[in-house]
């Protein structure tokens, strides 16, 4: 077990959720879908939710959609929303690197070098001059050439070839010139270390900017190992989220109003407007989450046209919406009071993330629609958090993703509403009182007077 499931491991006890009963929890609701893990001992992993999870789920804040191992206990997860920093996959890139000559101990840290570079400006071959005072020599670096990228180096990761027990402490300095050099981390720590069949490296030094040069010195006369490979982590371009977009077909209400109702608890967030023919009306998009509320106003008033010539169709942009919601009844309402067929109404939202930690015995399993049970969020962006600042800013949970189709747990009476029958109960003997006091108010007034 590397040192990454152990932590992982040790943070799952921590926020180990209550025990359940010995009635399986999953029955409290309506389906389930297995899961399928990228890495089975990674201990934290990310699950994209989807179509079929949004749809089964009621609850407006999607506390019913939860993640279960094989004994039906529910796992320590948290919901994340999409444009919160779940970490994109790094991307590692080897680099050059040149061995530098012991240093004299009273040499101080200047450091002359003479360099061959070809045309594109890397290093063909490296000369290093060096002061000579009296006293032991202390063990030489290397010189990595990042010349070549053209992006932000988040990290270096260090290879070398398995010896004895490691433990030493470098220092890495960056330079664009090969004459000004600019230290960027201090008192790294290299570690390997071997025991009972198990082993603990620690090979990453945190950078975290872009420069072509770096020079990785030991500190106080460290030995190095011997060097094999150097790797570049670099900071991964941002990538645009994907948008998904329900489509729906309205019923006119009054003049200029048409009404629509979305089958999920989706997470929209823009809203779009698509005609059969060329249009331009100006709208204002409402929506509730019950038939009994009054409606919102998410956005507009705002031009929505749609033309479409011999060249090509034009329409207007998507309007965002102020805020996210999951309301269940929208309402587009024209300005100009037109009536019509209704326009088609274009939801848009961007798939969460459920991030979960594993315990128990897989197969692991999401279920959702409850109306009786509800996801108490683990704090798991502290652990992530953590684990970055351990493991770098790049560190991502392993993949989960549904395998299969939906499988029926509670049906449909999980999302049944619950009768209160002990409220009911007690507002009947409440009632019951009454009358019963009522009773004998009315015998006693109807008593002849002595």
């Amino acid at each position: 077990m590397n040192l990454v499931a152990r932590l992982i491991a040790a943070f799952s006890v921590a926020l180990a959720a209550p025990p359940v009963s010995a009635a399986d929890a999953r029955q409290d609701y309506r389906e389930q879908w297995p899961l399928q893990l990228s890495s089975p001992q990674a201990g934290a992993y990310r699950l994209m939710l989807g179509e079929a999870q949004y749809r089964s789920a009621v609850s407006p804040r999607l506390a019913d959609v939860q993640v279960f191992n094989a004994q039906g206990q529910a796992l320590p997860s948290a919901l994340l929303s999409a444009d919160q920093p779940l970490a994109q996959a790094a991307q590692w890139q080897s680099l050059p690197w040149f061995p530098l000559p012991a240093r004299a101990g009273g040499a101080g840290d200047d450091l002359q070098l003479l360099t061959e570079r070809n045309t594109d400006g890397s290093v063909r071959r490296v000369e290093a001059r060096l002061g000579r005072s009296v006293g032991t020599a202390d063990p030489g670096g290397w010189l990595v050439d990042a010349s070549a990228l053209r992006s932000s180096v988040q990290a270096l990761r260090l290879d070398w070839q398995a010896s004895a027990a490691l433990q030493v402490r470098v220092r890495v300095d960056a330079s664009d010139d090969l004459r000004d050099w600019q230290r960027v981390a201090d008192e790294v720590p290299l570690v390997d270390l071997q025991h009972d069949g198990r082993r603990l490296q620690q090979r990453r030094i945190e950078i975290g900017r872009q420069a072509k040069y770096f020079r990785i010195l030991p500190v106080a006369g460290d030995a190095l190992p011997a060097l094999s490979a150097v790797q570049a982590e670099r900071v991964p371009p941002a990538q645009a989220i994907q948008w998904q977009w329900r489509s729906l077909t309205g019923t006119a209400g009054t003049r200029g109003e048409f009404e629509y109702t979305l089958d999920g608890r989706f997470p929209v967030a823009q809203a779009d407007i698509a005609t059969a023919d060329n249009s331009v009306v100006q709208w204002t998009l409402l929506s509730r989450d019950d038939p009994g509320q009054p409606w919102q106003v998410r956005a507009g008033p705002w031009v929505a046209y749609q033309l479409q010539d011999t060249a090509a169709r034009r329409q207007s942009q998507a309007q965002s919406l102020a805020v996210a919601t999951r309301d269940r009844y929208w309402k587009l309402a024209a300005s100009q009071g037109q009536g019509g067929v209704a326009p088609t109404l274009k939801l848009g939202y961007q798939p969460e993330a459920l991030v979960f930690l594993s315990q128990g015995e897989p197969p692991f399993s999401v279920a959702a629609g409850s109306v009786r049970a509800a996801r108490i969020d683990a704090p798991v962006g502290t652990v992530i958090a953590q684990l970055r600042e351990q493991q770098g800013a790049q560190w991502q949970p392993a993949l989960a993703t549904v395998q299969g189709p939906a499988q029926p747990l509670g049906g449909d009476a999980a999302v049944q509403p619950v009768r209160d029958w002990k409220r009911w109960l007690l507002w009947g003997l409440l009632v019951l009182g009454v009358l019963v006091v009522g009773g004998f108010a009315v015998s006693l007034l109807r008593q002849t007077p002595r």
